[in-house]
């Protein structure tokens, strides 16, 4: 059953005369884009939210990419004109005809009629590839998981889900890795806010410690004002900084350690929750979700994103 606590319009789709929201979190393979989106769309309500995914666009299925001399993770792999014709149409309320890519077959199937809802998440691995795409959006994201910890997450996923030996997964990427470089992680400079999940270096935490979490927030959306939750001393798990971006941009980044004690990551939550203008609900229980498990860095991640969804929304 999803959560109620978010519902501050009535239920349906988007109202007459307003386009959708539109939020892009792309990212390279398992780097949690589905994780990150699940949680969001389980909190908006399906019928208040619809997602799609980027991979569907590809242009061959896996049987013909094996004979072809780039992977998956090359524009020429994908049908990247036909996924920009359609977050326009999107981002105008006008439903598409979206191919489907099967990941576990490794085929294309039937295609499927999306109709936008009040709100419209995109995840991928081409989302904010062009200036035309991230146009389309009203926030942008990119996950980005220190190498070593997204390789691992592939090959726990290809193995279990999707049929690969574990020696293809690490054969396949060895093989993507240049185009990786040179076609996905540059679009981490385009996003509003770079999420990255990753141990805290120099800690010897136990096994089971969720991973920490930084949040790098771009000047280039209005982010909540999280000063006072954050004040210099509350906390030894969390901090905002004053820090510079790979390209030397000042920005705030917001860091949460796995170990943060639930009762003080419910006063950020709660900081952002009552800059939603929702200060009598709770917040949402499905954010932070792993599995059986609960992870107090992504539920604030998932939280900032609904933040800014519902701050356009308005």
């Amino acid at each position: 059953m999803p959560d109620k606590s978010l519902r501050i319009r009535r239920a349906g789709s988007a109202p007459p005369n307003r386009r959708p929201v539109m939020l892009a979190i792309a990212g390279d393979s398992a780097a949690g884009k589905t994780t990150m989106t699940k949680g969001l769309v389980e909190a908006l309500g399906p019928e208040r939210c619809v997602s799609l995914c980027t991979d569907d666009y590809h242009r061959f299925d896996r049987e013909e990419r094996k004979e072809l001399p780039f992977t998956a993770l090359h524009p020429d792999c994908n049908h990247l004109e036909i996924m920009e014709q359609h977050l326009q149409l999107l981002a105008t309320g006008s439903p598409v005809l979206k191919p489907v890519y099967d990941h576990g077959s490794g085929q294309l199937v039937r295609p499927e009629l999306v109709e936008p809802a009040e709100f419209v998440i995109v995840e991928g691995l081409f989302p904010l590839w062009s200036k035309l795409s991230r146009a389309c959006f009203d926030v942008t994201v990119f996950l980005d998981p220190p190498e070593e910890i997204r390789r691992g997450w592939k090959v726990s996923r290809d193995t279990s889900k999707r049929g690969y030996t574990e020696e293809k997964v690490l054969a396949e990427l060895e093989r993507r890795e240049p185009e990786s470089e040179a076609w996905i992680r540059p679009q981490r400079a385009n996003a509003d806010l770079v999420v990255r999940f990753a141990p805290i270096e120099g800690r010897d935490d136990p096994p089971d410690t969720p991973l920490s979490a930084t949040m790098m927030m771009r000047p280039t959306i209005d982010h909540p004002d999280l000063t006072e939750a954050l004040q210099p001393g509350l906390s030894r798990a969390m901090h905002l900084k004053l820090e510079r971006d790979p390209d030397g941009r000042p920005v705030e980044s917001l860091h949460v350690h796995g170990y943060v004690p639930r009762e003080e990551s419910l006063a950020v939550e709660k900081a952002i929750w009552t800059s939603l203008g929702t200060p009598d609900t709770e917040t949402p229980q499905c954010l932070g979700r792993l599995g059986d498990a609960r992870s107090e860095p992504l539920a604030i991640a998932q939280l900032l994103l609904l933040y800014h969804l519902t701050d356009a929304a308005r």
